[in-house]
């Protein structure tokens, strides 16, 4: 039996991997595939690629018996899909068109369950950088998770806002200019996070009111770098960027508020960091945890025990962090 999700409007997701569970998503370096002949580096990338949308198929699985209702996809599902020496196409792999309907099938499947699929681009991956070979690099990879995307029906590729590179005004107009031309498989998925360092949610809520692009809320980000919005301002601004289902970010701090790093993310929730506003609303809340998918259920586990317990509403003010 499949199991209910609970609170009934709220759905957490586990994001990529698992810390108990033996589900694994395989890699390979560009330095070992290198090392091989062209045709033998395809085969063992095709095994690997079968074996991640195998993996894939089981997360799914796995979130469906658990009640977990989103899964964020590993952003190296297809390995080394865009290296400038080792990258490919779908169509030079061995059987990549059964690869490619192996993951149409993980959609299907995501689809029938009601799971909620998303991407997170690495790091790297910069819309408003100044260097046209990032930005370049930047761009083939949303296209890659873009297609995949496709096939499994994910909704939001998320990124975070970029640098600010000494004029954070400036480089919120390149991110909009960039914005603006993307290919629409892209654009349409394209989400923005405010981060820990750069961009609050003040600073990005214009850029995707002019865009149409929607806002991921990190209420833990808010809070390492607040600006003058309350969580709940910020939640009902940010679901007002969305033409779908809202989704979020929950994390706790490794060493606490008071600690020397907090944007360093805990193995488990704190519930005391769960913001209230959100525990009856219509929302995907990805749990950034160490401890994944134990955390996941930990956390699901308190919101079914206190989705009833009245709680007087009391605004919850951003204070910055004690470092």
């Amino acid at each position: 039996m499949v199991k209910r999700r609970a609170p009934p409007a709220l759905r957490l997701g586990l994001c990529c991997q698992f810390a108990r569970e033996p589900i694994k998503f395989r890699t390979t370096t560009a330095t070992a595939m290198l090392r091989l002949p062209r045709s033998e580096q395809l085969a063992r990338i095709a095994d690997l690629c079968r074996l991640n949308a195998d993996a894939l198929l089981a997360s799914l699985g796995f979130c469906t018996r658990q009640g977990i209702g989103a899964f964020r996809i590993n952003s190296q599902i297809l390995p080394l899909k865009t290296h400038p020496q080792a990258g490919y196409e779908m169509s030079e792999l061995p059987r990549g068109g059964e690869i490619v309907e192996r993951f149409r099938e993980c959609g299907t499947f995501a689809r029938e369950h009601g799971l909620r699929l998303s991407f997170h681009p690495d790091q790297f991956v910069v819309l408003n950088s100044p260097n046209p070979k990032t930005l370049a690099h930047s761009l083939a990879e949303l296209n890659y998770q873009a297609e995949v995307a496709e096939w499994v029906g994910a909704d939001s590729i998320n990124l975070h806002g970029g640098g600010a590179y000494g004029d954070k005004i400036a480089a919120l107009r390149t991110l909009r200019e960039n914005i603006e031309s993307l290919p629409a498989p892209v654009r349409s998925r394209l989400t923005l996070e405010n981060d820990h360092t750069v961009f609050t949610p003040s600073d990005l809520l214009p850029v995707c009111a002019d865009t149409g692009v929607p806002l991921v809320y990190d209420v833990h980000h808010h809070r390492c770098l607040p600006d003058k919005l309350s969580v709940e301002v910020a939640t009902q601004r940010a679901v007002t960027t969305w033409n779908r289902e809202p989704l979020f970010h929950v994390s706790s701090p490794l060493e606490g508020w008071r600690g020397p790093r907090p944007a360093r993310h805990h193995d488990y929730i704190d519930t005391g960091d769960f913001p209230e506003v959100w525990k009856t609303m219509s929302l995907t809340v990805e749990v950034e945890a160490k401890a994944k998918e134990l955390a996941v259920l930990k956390l699901l586990a308190w919101l079914k025990s206190s989705e009833n317990r009245p709680s007087p509403h009391r605004e919850s003010r951003i204070k910055p962090c004690t470092r």
